[in-house]
């Protein structure tokens, strides 16, 4: 058929004009990015408070979190926060719609082709016809082509595309960021529910033996061997220790609930720790010699793409001074008759270019500088983002080098306030000291206990906050 000989070189001179146009190429006006010098030494901070790194500390690229997390139990309320926390899946969906976006935003690149058919009958006055014409006419027609096709000489649709890109990639990395936090709050949660729970167990047997204590100066004052004031200072440690249970168990529910609400649902009971069944021992890991670690960090990273769009921002606001040039364009049949429609002679096609120059537009210029000013703004949270990770860094190092001896000295502590509290009760039976300094040996005793506890926590807590600030966690 002729017609489609015709339809046919129709379509294949429009696809060359379309492969001519797409083959010009886009330049960019955006500016050169170039990472911005690090804001915080190239050395991790040295001193009397921090160690050197041992031979046999892994990288933290190397161990992932079930390897640093030995414990069983533990790694399977892990593994249900990442299945069940809503905010790592609302950082999921986050991504979803960045990655969206920006195939929408680069699709602009691109013609958008599509087909239409379609009938028309009209009614034209008599004065606008010739002789022998029919008033209604009637058409059937069917085209394929584009629409209003931007071609992007100066790379402003190009330079949006890469805003986008960068923007999902920046929210990826807060997607790993978000599952990083979430490891190392649930671990720390656990060690803390297992800390309040020594603590109130500690807190238990305390009040047990204070009130064995009181009960046995009760009775030496019933038959008048101690004074009153015995009585009523032998009462106080009584009353302290039901506080501290009162407290302790307050807290521990506290914990449970945190618990829940990072796992994203109940957690069995049997899952629970108790005591120091849940110390565990965590893995040292290698921080390197260079603080360069920290530009992998996903925190950082996605401070830097957002840097890099805030570059291509300022590409597509120049961009927008520059003449725009926009293509229509069709092919396809037309006909009075339908049996006609793909008849030889009825092809159709239209070329139809647009041109706009912005001559006089403040907004633009406005555009310009709110755009540079973004970019400034952007830069300088880049650089805040990578000094609190140095100091996160530095302070979970600080920890590690010093937490040990804060533990033997309060280990030490500890077993000479026990000591003091013994031979206190023991004086105090002999009649040689008052109920005070025992008093005063028990509460000494306790706080100590107390303490330690604390202190085995926070060398947990510290090795896991060194983990997550070195980006550990993220899979």
């Amino acid at each position: 058929m002729t017609w489609w000989k015709g339809v046919l070189m129709n379509k294949l001179s429009f696809s060359a004009l379309l492969a001519a146009l797409l083959a010009l190429g886009a330049c960019s006006l955006a500016p050169e990015y170039r990472r911005p010098e690090s804001p915080v030494a190239g050395e991790w901070p040295s001193g009397a408070a921090y160690i050197p790194d041992g031979p046999d500390f892994p990288q933290v690229a190397d161990l992932k979190w079930r390897d640093f997390f030995t414990d069983a139990v533990l790694q399977k309320i892990i593994q249900q926060a990442l299945d069940n926390n809503r905010d790592l899946r609302l950082a999921a969906l986050n991504v979803e719609r960045a990655q969206g976006m920006y195939g929408i935003q680069r699709g602009d690149l691109f013609p958008s082709f599509g087909a239409n058919g379609g009938r028309t009958r009209q009614r034209r006055s008599a004065d606008l016809i010739g002789a022998g014409e029919p008033r209604v006419a009637t058409q059937y027609s069917v085209d394929l082509g584009f629409a209003a096709w931007e071609l992007d000489f100066f790379g402003r649709i190009r330079s949006l595309s890469e805003q986008a890109l960068e923007e999902y990639l920046a929210t990826d990395e807060g997607r790993r960021g978000a599952q990083i936090a979430l490891v190392s709050q649930v671990a720390r949660t656990y060690f803390l529910l297992a800390a309040d729970g020594e603590n109130l167990a500690l807190a238990q047997s305390t009040l047990d033996s204070q009130q064995a204590a009181y009960a046995l100066i009760k009775r030496r004052f019933d038959v008048g061997m101690v004074s009153d004031l015995d009585l009523k200072r032998a009462l106080v440690p009584v009353d302290t220790a039901r506080a501290e249970v009162a407290r302790y168990t307050q807290l521990a529910a506290q914990d449970l609930n945190a618990l829940v609400l990072l796992a994203g649902a109940p957690v069995p009971e049997e899952w629970l720790p108790t005591g120091q069944q849940a110390a565990g021992v965590l893995k040292d890991v290698a921080t390197g010699v260079s603080s360069e670690v920290l530009l992998l960090r996903p925190d950082v990273m996605a401070a830097e793409h957002r840097l890099r769009g805030a570059y291509a921002s300022i590409g597509a606001a120049r961009a927008a001074l520059f003449p725009r040039i926009s293509l229509t364009g069709t092919t396809g049949s037309a006909s009075g008759e339908l049996s006609r429609l793909f008849a030889n002679g009825t092809s159709t096609w239209l070329f139809a270019p647009q041109f706009s120059l912005p001559i006089f537009d403040t907004r633009l210029w406005a555009a310009l500088r709110v755009s540079e000013t973004e970019r400034e703004i952007v830069l300088t949270q880049y650089e805040k983002t990578v000094q609190t990770a140095f100091r996160e860094v530095a302070d979970a190092l600080a920890v590690r080098g010093t937490i040990d001896e804060l533990l033997a000295a309060q280990e030490s502590l500890t077993a000479t306030v026990a000591d003091a509290y013994r031979l206190a009760e023991k004086r105090y039976n002999s009649g040689i000291e008052s109920y005070l300094s025992v008093l005063d040996a028990q509460r000494s005793h306790f706080a100590a206990q107390q303490s330690l506890v604390t202190l085995r926590y926070a060398k947990l807590a510290a090795q896991i906050q060194l983990y997550a600030a070195l980006g550990g966690g993220a899979e």
